[in-house]
Formats: C-alpha cells, structure tokens, sequence
C-alpha cells in the first residue's frame, strides 16, 4: 500500500471509529404518556432485549406524573422523545408547538364509544337522550357528533358528563349509559374481569378518519436523525420479536417490572394490543394526518391547517 492509500485507509477508520464511539454513548430520554402498561411493549422489550444498546443508545425512560405534558417538554427542549396521540400532535402543531412524528408506536384507533351488552343500546342511535361520560373534555363533540350523526342523532340531543379516569365504574354503576374514551384493549378486559359485557363502537368505522393510537415526537428544530433512526430500528425489531414470540415477549414484558404489570388485566391488554403495534414504526402517511387534520379544521378544533409534509418527515430518507 502506498503512502496515500494508507493516509486514506487511516483516515476512514478513524472516521468510523469516531461514530461508533459516538452512537454508542448517544443518549436519549423518553416520556411515555402515561404509566408503563402494554401498550409500551415494543419500548419495554427493545429495552429489555437490548436491541437499543446493540443500535447504540441507552434509552432513559421516563413515567409523567400529568399525561398532559410530555409534548410540551420536548417542545420546549426538556427531553428528547415523548409519546402522544396523533390527533393531540395535529392540535399541538397547530397552535405553533415544535413538534414532529418520528415513528408510530399504534397504529389503529383504542377510542371507543362503549356501552353494557345490556339490551339497552343495540345502535348508536339507542343514545339519543342517554348520558355519556367522558374522561377529559377535548374533541368530543367533533367525534362523538360525527358517530352520533352517522344514526341520524344531534350531538345536543345526548348529555356529556366528565366523569374524570372513572370511567368503567362510571358505566358499570349506570352513573352514564356509555363512555367515550373507553379502549378496546383496556376498558372491556377491566369491564369483563369485574362481570360486565361491554359493546364498543368504533370511530373509525363510523365516520370519523382513521388515525395512529401512539405516536413518538420529538423536537422540530433539535433532533438527532441518526439517533431517531437507531431509535426506530430498535423499535421494529422488539415489535417483530412480540409478534413472533408474543407470550415469550410476555413474560419479558411483566420482568420489567413484575409488581405493577403482571397481573390478569394487563394480560388480556396485552393479547389485545398485538395486533396493533406498528411493524413499519417509521413508515410515513401522509395522507393519514392530512385526512384527519382536515376534519379537526372542518370541526373547528383547530383554528389553523397544518401540512403533514411539515411535521411527519420520512427519517428513513
């Protein structure tokens, strides 16, 4: 080898010396939204796999004591990734928040409207002059009008009532005749263990655009590409080893904390939520938040009509 071939070859591993030394310490903290539950599975099991350490990363994750406020601290530069739902980053963008999807943890819809298999309530048009509860007072009367709509039923011909996080109990007590914000995974396993028959109907197949659950943002204008897209990697391949190994994966999943995750509900979550995780987490649709971006703007939830093409960016590029 000649001189300049050697300063060339010296050169270049010293370059991938120096990156791989640098993705190795990467760090990135990480604020669910809400207490770890199986609908984290695919962070929980890269964590506990080490697929992040083999990309490179050590993942700090973090529980936030108000659901409310993982958008805001990465907007705001207080960590670097946090889980929300698509909807709420529409809302946020458009209020001027610096966020952008990097990857999508759900990708179907939980939200239901959820009623008792009673006899009661065969068809959302039953609710007409019924209670419905609601956890948090947000886009209801946008997704609720629009189910209630598709049976010819006004959205002031029901009464809303926030019965706060009460809301199986709230349905199981007759307190209200269906709750909104109920989850296809969640509240019918909680509503079955306790003897009750719950009945959902679904938004997406009832006029309302269909959406992604759980999506991860980050910073628009401070983000580290090379590590989001080692974030992802690690990410599908957790969720490709859930799918193939999903009551293995189980037990890893509860070791992550056994005290509070294995118990039955969580295990009947689990089972449920399978199916749901995004096996493509980085895969970009735009036409998806473009869609229900514009049925928030026709239901004036937002005030402004932000672009997809601006805030779900395609990191695989």
């Amino acid at each position: 080898m000649n001189k300049s071939k050697f300063i060339q070859a010296s050169a270049l591993l010293s370059t991938m010396l120096a990156s791989h030394a640098f993705a190795a310490d990467k760090e990135l903290t990480l604020m669910l939204d809400w207490f770890v539950n199986p609908n984290h599975g695919p962070i929980v099991i890269a964590q506990e796999r080490g697929y992040f350490e083999q990309q490179g990363l050590k993942v700090n994750i973090q529980e936030p004591a108000d659901p409310s406020t993982p958008p805001k601290m990465v907007a705001a530069g207080k960590v670097d990734l946090a889980i929300s739902y698509q909807p709420n980053l529409t809302i946020d963008v458009a209020a001027g928040l610096p966020l952008i999807r990097t990857a999508t943890l759900i990708a179907t819809p939980l939200n239901t409207l959820m009623v008792l298999e009673n006899g009661n309530t065969d068809s959302l048009a039953d609710l007409k002059g019924k209670k419905i509860g609601i956890a948090i007072a947000g886009n209801e009367e946008a997704t609720i009008g629009t189910m209630l709509a598709q049976q010819h039923v006004k959205y002031s011909e029901v009464e809303i009532i926030n019965v706060g996080w009460a809301l199986s109990s709230s349905l199981a007590s007759g307190k209200v005749d269906a709750i909104w914000g109920g989850l296809r995974n969640f509240e019918t396993n909680q509503l079955a263990l306790e003897g009750y028959q719950a009945k959902a109907f679904y938004p997406e197949e009832n006029g309302v655009p269909t959406y992604d659950e759980l999506v991860f943002v980050a910073n628009a204008n401070h983000y580290d590409k090379q590590a989001l897209q080692a974030f992802n990697t690690a990410l599908e391949q957790a969720t490709t080893y859930i799918v193939n190994h999903p009551q293995k994966s189980w037990q890893e999943f509860v070791a992550y904390s056994p005290d509070t995750l294995n118990n039955e509900l969580n295990h009947r979550a689990w089972n449920d939520t399978l199916t749901r995780f995004a096996l493509r987490p980085s895969a970009v649709d735009l036409k998806r938040y473009d869609d229900y971006a514009k049925f928030m703007y026709l239901h004036k939830i937002i005030s402004t009509l932000p672009k997809a093409q601006d805030y779900v960016p395609n990191l695989s590029q």
